[in-house]
């Protein structure tokens, strides 16, 4: 790996903790970190004691006073040259992305690091933002409070304090960046706890900010495959806030602790996203929901919350959607990720295979019609599960309300919108929903009753300053854009008389 920023940490950047602008030798030695592609060792992870961690929450603390109120220029700039550095090593961080999570080539450039490096210039134009919001003034008459006067007030934007941020295994850049860039940007101070399957691009990030110049203690990393690690990062005393990416079952236990101790929490957790697909589609139309559906075979390997993984279908055009996803699945090519013609590649352990294996065949015994998919890829090493796409399912199976995150379609019909409307809002989640429809007044008619925190209308793009969050069991609180500097930020009042 070229470049001062690679070189600088060395093998320390992946071998130690990173707590108070220090490498730190872990407590508890260290464990693999293993190619989801080859089975291979990427790389030694460092095992935190509970006490280390407790040490990145005190350094965090302690580098609060300073750092909040470090001026929001000095702030931006300090974000601003953490994206320079990682768009120096650019090659390098995607090439240890890949090995880490299983993804494609291009995934990993675009869509990890290259997400990653905009979102850290995003939130250096962020720490610009005005936090003040003028209130109009009010008059008050005399009384039990005082005079009569007028009084001006002001909505000021504060920091929340020491935040421990949790990220989740599919994107081992875009994911921590885009919660370490806005807490920072708002003058917080963070302990990151990276997933345990591929932690060692977090340690990069890490080692980027150092030489960005981000004081010691204001960025502080902590990994550990056992659970434990995880849990003493959110029960800390010195904790304000959790910001957590991961399954529904975990940020429910997460969000008692908080609860406990009045911890600030932003949940982005799981979704089982609907796809209503209306028959008043053309060929046009019917191809672009084909297509956009068709990103959940090959996108992070369905391995992602915002994918349209459950789909309802107006029987008018039922038919002709299975068929062609059932065609799209086909013309995929399930491989090494490293291969450019690779579309689809490994799910990230083989725990995580065996249990969408399950799910699998959970759904032929329910009842659901196999109609592409649903045999183990036949190759020598490496965690694949083959694009799978059931038909002829109702809503009350399993495979359809759980979220099984990997390659996995299911379709439901529906005849009118009442019903699909219905069947869309059947659901443990509401994360992001979807509607394809030649009717643009319906489509937005359709958006406006689902709940879910987000809607793609004839699409499954992103406007990257849009809020991101969830309904239901998927989250709690919006990030992206400025609402990840609100998300990172408590309100103050201040009132003066006139």
């Amino acid at each position: 790996m070229a470049g001062r920023g690679a070189g600088q940490g060395g093998a320390a950047a992946g071998e130690r903790l990173f707590i108070g602008g220090e490498w730190v030798e872990p407590d508890g030695g260290h464990y693999d970190v293993v190619n989801p592609a080859t089975e291979e060792v990427v790389g030694r992870a460092p095992e935190a004691s509970a006490a280390q961690v407790t040490a990145a929450v005190d350094a965090a603390r302690a580098a609060f006073g300073s750092w909040s109120r470090t001026a929001p220029e000095e702030r931006a700039a300090v974000l601003d040259r953490a994206a320079a550095v990682i768009r120096r090593e650019f090659a390098g961080y995607a090439e240890l992305a890949q090995a880490e999570s299983g993804a494609t080539t291009g995934t990993a450039r675009a869509m990890q690091v290259g997400v990653s490096v905009a979102r850290f210039a995003r939130y250096a134009r962020g720490a610009l933002e005005p936090v003040e919001t003028p209130l109009p003034p009010q008059i008050n008459e005399a009384g039990p409070m005082g005079k009569a006067g007028v009084f001006g007030a002001l909505a000021v934007r504060r920091p929340v304090g020491v935040v421990t941020c949790i990220t989740s295994y599919n994107n081992p850049w875009a994911n921590p960046s885009g919660k370490v860039a806005p807490a920072l940007a708002m003058g917080n101070t963070v302990v990151v706890k990276p997933a345990p399957q591929d932690p060692l691009s977090v340690y990069r990030m890490a080692e980027a900010l150092a030489e960005a110049g981000v004081p010691p203690g204001v960025v502080n990393v902590v990994t550990g495959a056992r659970p434990e690690v995880g849990e003493a990062a959110v029960a800390a005393d010195g904790v304000d806030m959790v910001s957590f990416t991961g399954s529904t079952a975990v940020g429910q236990k997460i969000a008692e602790v908080c609860g406990r101790g009045m911890k600030r929490q932003l949940m982005e957790l799981g979704g089982k996203g609907a796809a209503l697909v209306f028959d008043d589609l053309d060929d046009v139309g019917l191809a672009s929901a084909v297509a956009g559906i068709g990103t959940t075979f090959s996108f992070y390997s369905g391995q992602i919350c915002t994918a349209p993984t459950r789909v309802l279908a107006q029987r008018g055009i039922y038919e002709r959607l299975v068929d062609g996803l059932a065609r799209h699945a086909g013309r995929l090519t399930v491989g090494d990720p490293r291969d450019p013609g690779t579309v689809v590649g490994p799910v990230i352990s083989a725990a995580h295979r065996d249990r969408i294996e399950a799910y699998v065949e959970l759904a032929v015994k329910e009842g659901a019609r196999l109609v592409a998919g649903g045999e183990r890829p036949e190759r020598e090493r490496g965690f694949y599960v083959a694009p799978t796409l059931f038909a002829d399912c109702t809503n009350e199976m399993r495979a359809v309300r759980e979220e099984i995150f990997g390659p996995v379609v299911v379709v439901v019909p529906f005849d009118d919108e009442e019903e699909g409307i219905a069947l869309a809002n059947d659901s443990d989640y509401g994360l992001l929903d979807y509607v394809w429809s030649g009717d643009v007044a319906r489509a937005f008619r359709v958006a406006g009753r689902l709940r879910a925190g987000g809607v793609g209308i004839n699409t499954v793009g992103r406007n990257m300053e849009a809020p991101f969050g969830g309904f239901k069991r998927s989250g709690v609180g919006r990030d992206v854009g400025s609402y990840a500097l609100h998300a990172y930020s408590e309100t103050q009042s201040v009132v003066w008389p006139g």
